[in-house]
């Protein structure tokens, strides 16, 4: 009797195993069919988007020192300072920054004739092989009447989103100088680093050193940290905005 039921009892686990080794197959059977109408994207987990390239170009440096301010003041030396806190903040942001230059440097060799030609030159050839998303170069204006001030956003004038882009930096360095700053973006079809950058670039003065007041601040750390945090918020705002302008 006891053989009997063992007998029965092994039986239906027997069939129990066969069941569910048939069921396992047929689960699997129809995940594949599944499968094989999903599209490749649809199989696979999205890859996380690329971060932005945003090139910055600290204008000037080596032996180059640019304009130089009423308090003796360079602005090889101010745009570098400004440039290395836009970049702080952009890599916060989770943004990829390529620097043209991170120390008083020029970018020209020593066995260039025409070393002006040579740096501008080799800048446009970086910003190119880094093909980023956008360009800010940073500088410093002068003008021979010390009452003219302000900051301006250059753009080259066939290009719509180099346009856009100075044009909502333009509008944030108002946030800074308030009703004093009455500038517009401009366009420019001259500007070397214009004329031979792919990439959308705009060219950022942030200031006259012509003008005594607006040297003075544009040489405090404080002035300078507005100023690097105004370029940060109008490029965060050109990239986030993109997907409507394409």
């Amino acid at each position: 009797m006891k053989a009997n039921s063992f007998r029965a009892e092994f039986f239906m686990a027997v069939l129990m195993l066969a069941l569910v080794f048939q069921l396992s197959r047929q689960a699997a059977a129809i995940v594949a069919a599944s499968a094989a109408v999903l599209s490749p994207s649809q199989q696979t987990l999205s890859a996380p988007p690329q971060k932005p390239v945003v090139v910055l170009d600290s204008g000037h440096g080596g032996f180059d020192p640019g304009k130089i301010a009423v308090d003796g003041t360079l602005e090889k030396d101010i745009n570098l300072r400004i440039a290395r806190l836009v970049r702080q903040y952009l890599e916060a942001s989770d943004v990829e920054v390529v620097m043209t230059r991170d120390s008083d440097t020029a970018l020209s060799g020593s066995s260039d004739t025409n070393k002006k030609t040579a740096d501008m030159r080799n800048r446009c050839q970086l910003i190119n092989d880094a093909s980023p998303d956008l360009v800010v170069s940073i500088h410093q204006n002068s003008y021979h009447e010390e009452y003219v001030k302000g900051a301006q956003v250059f753009y080259y004038k066939s290009s719509e989103n180099g346009k856009r882009l100075a044009e909502i930096l333009q509008k944030r360095f108002d946030y800074v100088s308030g009703d004093e700053n009455t500038r517009a973006a401009k366009a420019n079809d001259s500007y070397y680093l214009l004329l031979h950058v792919k990439s959308p670039i705009v060219i950022v003065e942030c200031g006259f050193l012509s003008n005594r007041s607006e040297a003075a601040l544009l040489n405090t750390e404080e002035y300078q940290d507005r100023v690097a945090w105004t370029i940060h918020m109008g490029i965060m705002e050109y990239l986030n905005s993109r997907e409507t302008h394409s």
